[in-house]
């Protein structure tokens, strides 16, 4: 029996971003299409079956021990962007700002897609969302390089609407323009959770 749902339509890919090497900044720049491999996509940085585990993942491993990489590729949506800059009072947000490998629109509250949602490209590349990424110091510090006076704004203002982590389930190649399919897991909440 099948488990995952199609959402009845499809989002769509508005800009992809690239960066070869950590050393060069954080922000990205723009292409046009990115082929993306079971290692992440092909020439960024964020690229890799492994990675070195971080201040995300201290609950559970010491810092810079071998993990899977499942942050291959971070994706934000236009509404949620824009949300955030009306919140901060700017005309904009810039994706690479905010470490973008890939921008979509059409899918309502887009960062709230649970873990293990497919998204799915028209060459049949597909991706997995691991998880929610949370706002951080690094993305206020790029934002205030632009406008300083919103800083210590940016983490509160992009709560929730920073967009999603993800890994490459399936090889393929995506283009600006793509239509992109969301195929949702089941939503049930894990009855054992302690309350915090």
């Amino acid at each position: 029996m099948p488990l995952l749902t199609k959402l009845p339509r499809p989002g769509r890919v508005e800009q992809l971003l690239q960066r070869a090497s950590r050393q060069s900044g954080f922000e990205k720049s723009a292409t046009d299409r990115v082929t993306l491999r079971f290692d992440g996509p092909e020439g960024d940085c964020h690229a890799g079956l492994t990675r070195k585990s971080d201040s995300r993942t201290l609950q559970t491993y010491r810092r810079n021990t071998d993990i899977r990489n499942v942050r291959q590729v971070t994706i934000l949506s236009v509404e949620e962007l824009e949300e955030t800059a009306q919140a901060l009072g700017i005309p904009a947000i810039d994706p690479s700002w905010f470490g973008a490998n890939m921008v979509v629109s059409g899918i309502a509250d887009f960062t709230l897609l649970l873990p293990s949602t497919r998204l799915q490209f028209p060459s049949g590349a597909t991706l997995v969302v691991d998880m929610e990424n949370l706002p951080c110091s690094q993305i206020a510090e790029v934002v205030a390089r632009h406008h300083p006076d919103v800083q210590f704004k940016v983490v509160p203002a992009a709560m929730h609407k920073r967009g999603v982590t993800a890994w490459v389930e399936r090889e393929g190649e995506v283009l600006v323009g793509d239509a992109m399919v969301v195929w949702l897991p089941p939503n049930r909440l894990y009855p054992h959770m302690p309350v915090v």
